[in-house]
């Protein structure tokens, strides 16, 4: 793993002045109207956070530019990310403060948030509560990522409170979609907008992230002969012919993750293959003839997504040639959701320098750059990933609390 210089120099009285007015009461209460509003991947709510968002960077004195995203325009682009979750609109939201010209530092955020699974699994039943108990709050997007947009907004706040006056711009971006491909984001760059570095609030364990893994999802149509199932003899599941290309699956996975790079050590599964939907049949007492599986396939750093689509192709015709029924009739692969490619961030970029000399200021520790599995992209321009929280999508979703909150 390469190392991360953790010398630093002394807090100079300006950025004593802006930590003094960061208002802790009003970064928590942020999160916690963050979380009050379900603001799921494509739904009316994940607009309404960003028209909030809009008004109260607006409040503060940024330029704002909120706009209404052209979503037959972005589908038609030839990188367009892809999406997963019904869409009828979705807005974009930079605010900018400072003098005119490229922003020397963006903070970014995503509003939207998966969906919450099963309620048994929640605090009261209630994902979106945010509720706080002892250290921690609780609510879907907690930690992923609403807890950064609300450290965003705190950052935003503290700099108008204490009368800095910038030499550069700082760009604050809120955008959706990101759930689901990165549309919020793509967007906003294809707008013009755009920075020396960024800073990407999402959880990261507080480490500095300098590296993602890319997603691709996908999904496989395995075909079956319907039949009922007292007659099960006469049919094949579709079911049991997609048994040998999970295992495939699973093997790929194993060859993919066999040599990871060395900005992974200690994550040994950096590049996952899973498999988050299975749906098959329509009776139960009928063999199913159709299984349809959708997943994602973790893309490794500098690989070319074309090349790990057609590294998963492979493994799924390579399946069906060794199975009796699907040497006949073979599974089909599509790629109809979000697309991420790699990225990374030279470990000995200023801005990874910047970075951890602040952390080291603020709290007199620093950590290395780890990679990270999820699919983050950190191309256009320098960037790198950090914020407290950890585990982005678990059934529980809370983000602690810390007795600093501009820690966060």
């Amino acid at each position: 793993m390469t190392a991360v210089p953790t010398a630093c120099a002394e807090l100079t009285a300006a950025d004593l002045a802006i930590l003094d007015a960061v208002d802790e009461q009003a970064l928590v209460d942020d999160l916690v109207g963050l979380l009050q509003v379900p603001s799921v991947t494509g739904t009316d709510a994940e607009s309404e956070l960003q028209h909030r968002q809009a008004a109260a960077l607006a409040a503060l004195g940024f330029d704002v530019d909120a706009w209404r995203l052209d979503l037959g325009e972005l589908a038609a682009h030839p990188d367009f990310p892809g999406t997963e979750a019904p869409r009828v609109e979705g807005y974009g939201v930079v605010g900018t403060l400072g003098p005119a010209g490229v922003p020397a530092l963006v903070l970014q955020g995503h509003v939207d948030v998966v969906p919450t699974g099963d309620l048994d699994h929640w605090l009261d039943r209630d994902p979106w509560s945010g509720a706080i108990r002892g250290s921690s709050v609780h609510g879907r997007g907690a930690c992923d990522m609403k807890a950064g947009v609300a450290a965003n907004l705190a950052v935003a706040r503290a700099m108008v409170a204490c009368g800095m006056r910038l030499e550069r711009p700082l760009a604050v971006h809120a955008v959706v979609s990101e759930e689901d491909g990165g549309l919020g984001a793509f967007a906003t760059m294809l707008r013009g907008h755009r920075g020396e570095a960024a800073v990407i609030s999402e959880p990261t364990s507080g480490r500095i992230v300098v590296a993602n893994a890319g997603a691709l999802t996908f999904a496989i149509r395995v075909c079956g002969r319907a039949t009922h199932g007292s007659t099960k003899s006469a049919g094949h599941s579709a079911f049991d012919a997609f048994l040998p290309v999970y295992a495939a699956l699973a093997g790929l996975e194993r060859e993919r993750n066999a040599h990871p790079d060395a900005l992974f050590d200690g994550n040994a599964l950096p590049y996952p293959v899973s498999v988050g939907i299975v749906h098959a049949g329509d009776w139960a007492s009928s063999v199913p003839d159709l299984l349809v599986a959708e997943g994602r396939l973790g893309v490794r750093l500098d690989e070319p997504p074309a090349a790990a689509r057609a590294a998963l192709e492979h493994t799924v015709a390579a399946a069906c040639e060794r199975d009796p029924w699907l040497c006949d009739h073979p599974a089909e692969v599509s790629w109809p959701g979000g697309q991420f490619a790699s990225g990374r961030l030279d470990a000995a970029h200023p801005l990874v320098y910047e970075v951890a000399g602040s952390i080291a200021a603020v709290d007199r520790r620093g950590r290395g750059p780890p990679g990270r599995h999820g699919g983050r992209p950190l191309r256009q321009r320098p960037a790198a990933l950090r914020r407290p929280g950890r585990h982005p999508h678990p059934p529980l979703r809370s983000g602690r609390r810390p007795p600093r909150p501009r820690a966060a």
